[in-house]
C-alpha cells in the first residue's frame, strides 16, 4: 500500500489544496519500507489527486480538504484520512495499527461560514475564490 501525506517540515501540512510536498510511504505487512517527500512543483488542487495517482497512492492523509478535490481521490480511487493533524509519520504508523483519528467528514465550504471568517488553520482566510481550500481550522 501506498499512503501520500500532506507534508511540511514533518508535520501533516493543513491545505490540501496549497501544499508543496507529499510524504509518500511504501508500506508491506504493516510497515514503512520506503519513503519519498515529492515536490507538487506548484500545482493547485485541481492537479494533486492526478499527481497521487500518477504516483500510484492507495491513500491519503491530509488536514483540510475540498468536496472537489474529495471528488477527484473517490475517482481516482484514493482513499482519503482528512481531518488530521500533527506527525506524519506518526499518523501513517496510526493508520497502519488501525488506530488513525481522522474526520470522515471533514471538509472546507466556502458558502457557508457558520457566521464568521472562515479561516483555514494557518491564519489567513481562504478566499471565496479558491474552491476546495484545505481546511478549516476552527473544526478539529
Amino acid at each position: 500500500m501506498k499512503i501520500a501525506v500532506t507534508y511540511e517540515n514533518g508535520m501533516i501540512f493543513q491545505h490540501f489544496g496549497h501544499t508543496e510536498q507529499f510524504k509518500v510511504y511504501e508500506t508491506a505487512d504493516g510497515k514503512v519500507t520506503n519513503t519519498e517527500v515529492v515536490s507538487t512543483q506548484g500545482s493547485g488542487h485541481g492537479a494533486l489527486a492526478g499527481l497521487l495517482s500518477s504516483l500510484k497512492c492507495d491513500a491519503l492523509i491530509c488536514g483540510g480538504i475540498g468536496a472537489g478535490a474529495q471528488m477527484a481521490l473517490a475517482e481516482a480511487g484514493i482513499q482519503l484520512y482528512g481531518g488530521v493533524s500533527g506527525s506524519a509519520d506518526e499518523a501513517v504508523n496510526a493508520l497502519l495499527a488501525g488506530t488513525l483519528a481522522f474526520n470522515p467528514d471533514v471538509h472546507c465550504d466556502h458558502h457557508n461560514h457558520h457566521g464568521g471568517e472562515h479561516q483555514c488553520g494557518e491564519g489567513h482566510s481562504c478566499g471565496a475564490d479558491r474552491h476546495g481550500c484545505a481546511g478549516n481550522g476552527a473544526h478539529h
